[in-house]
C-alpha cells in the first residue's frame, strides 16, 4: 500500500500511453495493473497543493481557497487566455505570468470524442493531448503568448467544438479524422479572422504551420457502455478490476475515475 496526495497522472507517449499515478513521493505505474485489483481509499485529508495547508475543500483541482484567490494559474484567463489582463498591470503573479504565459504556446486541432480547437503550452505536447484522451492532433497554429493561443482559438469556435464530451471519449474511441484536411479548411474559411490578429500581432508572433498527425493509442482492454463515476466526496473507497485507463481517468470495471479531479486528495493505493 501507498500513502499520499494524489496529483494527475504522468504519462508517456508510447503504443500504447504509459502511464504513472503520483501517490506522495511514489510513482507508481498502472499499464502492469491492467487486469488486476486496484483499491484507491480518501483518508478524508485534502492538502493544497500549493500552501500546502489541510483545507476541507479543494478548488481549482486541488487548491485552497485563499490560494485558489491569490495564484494567477487559478484566474479566469487561465482558462479564457483571450482574457488576459497582464497588460492592465493586474496580473496576480506578474512573474509567474512572464514565465508560463509569455512563450511559445500552440493552436491545435484533436481527435477527442470529435474534432475540437485546443491551445497548449510548447512544453505541453503531448501531453495535453493525452491528458483529454484524444486518438489524432495537429498543430496548426505557433504563437508568442497565451494570448495569442486564445484569440485565434476564439476565432475557430464558431466552427468547431473546444470541449471534450468525455462520457462519449470514455465509451470508444472515435474514428479516424483527415485532420489535415480539416485544419485546410478551417484556416480558408476563417483567413480573414486570423489576418486581423496576426495585424494586431505584426512582429511574427503568430505563424500558420503544416504538421503531421500525431496518432494516440491507450491501454484499454475494454470501454465501459454506461458511463457511471467514482467520487471521493460521496464514497472515500474506490475498487474494482483496472479496465483501462485513458485521459487522465481510470477505468474500472466498477466506474471511472477521474484522478486530476481529485488532485491533493491523500489517499491510500492498494494493488
Amino acid at each position: 500500500m501507498v500513502q499520499g496526495t494524489l496529483k494527475k497522472m504522468r504519462s508517456n507517449l508510447a503504443q500504447p500511453v504509459e502511464y504513472f499515478l503520483p501517490v506522495g513521493d511514489e510513482n507508481i505505474p498502472l499499464n502492469p495493473v491492467l487486469g488486476k485489483t486496484i483499491k484507491l481509499h480518501h483518508t478524508g485529508n485534502i492538502f493544497c497543493a500549493n500552501c500546502e495547508r489541510k483545507t476541507n475543500k479543494s478548488f481549482s483541482q486541488g487548491y485552497c481557497f485563499p490560494c485558489m484567490k491569490k495564484l494567477a494559474r487559478c484566474d479566469m484567463c487561465i482558462m479564457k487566455p483571450e482574457l488576459c489582463h497582464y497588460h492592465e498591470g493586474t496580473c496576480r503573479e506578474p512573474e509567474w505570468g512572464e514565465t508560463n504565459c509569455f512563450i511559445p504556446h500552440y493552436v491545435y486541432l484533436s481527435n477527442t470524442s470529435g474534432l475540437k480547437v485546443g491551445i497548449t503550452r510548447h512544453s505541453q505536447v503531448p501531453t495535453r493531448w493525452i491528458d483529454q484522451g484524444a486518438t489524432q492532433a495537429l498543430l496548426m497554429y505557433r504563437v508568442a503568448t497565451r494570448q495569442q493561443s486564445g484569440l485565434v482559438e476564439v476565432a475557430f469556435k464558431d466552427l468547431i467544438a473546444d470541449k471534450t464530451n468525455w462520457r462519449a471519449m470514455l465509451k470508444g474511441n472515435a474514428d479516424d479524422m483527415d485532420l489535415i484536411t480539416h485544419a485546410n479548411q478551417l484556416k480558408q474559411k476563417l483567413n480573414d479572422s486570423i489576418a486581423n490578429i496576426i495585424t494586431q500581432h505584426p512582429d511574427n508572433d503568430i505563424e500558420s504551420i503544416e504538421d503531421e498527425v500525431t496518432q494516440i493509442s491507450y491501454p484499454v482492454m475494454e470501454f465501459p457502455t454506461k458511463i457511471s463515476s467514482h467520487n471521493f466526496d460521496k464514497n472515500p473507497t474506490v475498487e474494482g478490476t483496472l479496465l483501462g485507463i485513458k485521459g487522465q481517468y481510470l477505468i474500472l470495471d466498477t466506474g471511472v475515475i477521474n484522478i486530476r479531479k481529485f488532485t491533493s486528495y491523500e489517499t491510500e493505493v492498494s494493488l
